[in-house]
């Protein structure tokens, strides 16, 4: 008993030094690219600078922490899913760095509240997916405090509002479609952000030379080597880089409902670090609608809660004719040679036709590397671009 309760406590503590760490990170990364888009407006290079990092560090760090590799995908999934997924993170980094050079770090980050609103439409368009009544109730209070703080934001600017509402609608898009691309391959999704990174990287390097590379070769920052705008370049693609690989290590040890939490939570953080450090001028009302919007999301999870909660069947194992009407179904690749799927399966248990058997990861997995949480209640989604 007193070997449970010291386990539990310890993973507290380890949960909240990560939160620390990863809120630390993102209000720096999001501080550090502010201060680099003002001396340096080149939004292009510096999602380029970013897929880089990912490309450059994700494979040599991931083989040293041993993270599983994953098997060749098919080639017309690949075409089908893999390729539109990264030209989803390409256009939103892009658009997400837009509306950063264009507007504040509080206001963008506001506006990226509106991520819940987009995902609602989306999984509707898509899979026709219905929501109840208390999570549209729930999507009223984000509206409103974007809409108050976008008519009290003293530096608008109608691009960089384009740019971040365009940006959260890729993001959105992803963790929906990323979701669909781990349940379907088994691929780990530290692996799917490197080959995501890595694709993004060979599709956008074409554009970036026609666009972008002889303006920024002529910049006096880059002609004259100016060390602190080439430093500041290398600290943000650093700093995003690790961010992602804190945000997944926190998924892994949470719950999803504390995973978003969480994520409102740091959002509120940046927005606060950001004033604080940069200075751009706001009104009360402007900081009462960034208060809303955030309010808003942490109300919209808490009633996608609610209702999983009166929707998810009891039982282990359920006919699969009792799945609620808009479960999204997705149909595994054939022939999945990834044997840590193939053997996680609880007790090793043999699962029936027409049955939906809930499976663990076996329990020497280290929880950060593993592709679902350890922790009681977790789930295998993965939100990848944060």
């Amino acid at each position: 008993m007193l070997g449970g309760k010291r386990t539990g406590s310890r993973h507290v503590v380890v949960v909240i030094l990560m939160c620390l760490f990863w809120y630390i990170i993102s209000s720096s990364n999001n501080v550090i690219g502010k201060m680099v888009l003002n001396e340096f407006p080149f939004p292009m290079t510096v999602t380029l600078v970013q897929l880089c990092s990912i490309t450059l560090y994700s494979g040599p760090f991931f083989n040293l922490w041993r993270i599983r590799k994953y098997q060749e995908i098919p080639r017309a999934y690949y075409m089908r899913l893999i390729v539109p997924l990264a030209i989803g993170k390409l256009l939103a980094s892009v658009t997400s760095h837009i509306s950063l050079w264009k507007v504040p770090v509080s206001y963008a980050h506001t506006v990226k509240a509106t991520m819940p609103l987009f995902t609602v439409i989306l999984t509707r368009l898509f899979f026709g997916e219905k929501q109840p009544t208390l999570v549209y109730l729930s999507l009223l209070p984000i509206i409103t405090g974007v809409a108050i703080a976008t008519v009290t934001e003293i530096s608008f600017d109608m691009l960089g509002l384009i740019s971040a509402l365009i940006s959260t609608m890729g993001f959105s898009m992803q963790n929906i479609f990323s979701k669909k691309v781990l349940k379907d391959t088994g691929i780990h999704h530290l692996r799917l952000l490197h080959l995501l990174g890595k694709l993004s990287l060979f599709i956008f390097l074409p554009l970036w030379l026609y666009m972008d590379s002889v303006a920024v070769f002529r910049h006096t920052a880059i002609k004259n080597l100016d060390y602190r705008v080439i430093a500041l370049l290398f600290t943000d693609g650093v700093l995003n880089w690790m961010q992602n690989i804190i945000a997944f290590s926190v998924l892994s040890l949470v719950t999803p409902l504390t995973y978003a939490v969480a994520s409102a939570s740091k959002r509120i953080f940046v927005i606060a670090v950001s004033l604080l450090i940069l200075g751009n001028p706001v009104t009360w009302v402007n900081c009462l609608g960034m208060t809303l919007a955030i309010i808003g999301v942490l109300c919209y999870n808490r009633a996608k809660q609610i209702t999983k909660g009166r929707e998810l069947p009891t039982t282990v194992t359920t006919s699969s004719s009792s799945l609620p009407s808009n479960h999204v179904k997705y149909t595994p690749l054939q022939h999945n040679n990834d044997s840590y799927y193939r053997t996680s399966t609880m007790n090793g248990g043999h699962k029936g036709a027409g049955t939906t058997t809930l499976s663990m990861p076996p329990m020497t997995t280290n929880s950060l590397l593993a592709n679902g949480s350890g922790m009681p209640n977790g789930s295998a989604t993965r939100l990848l671009f944060v």
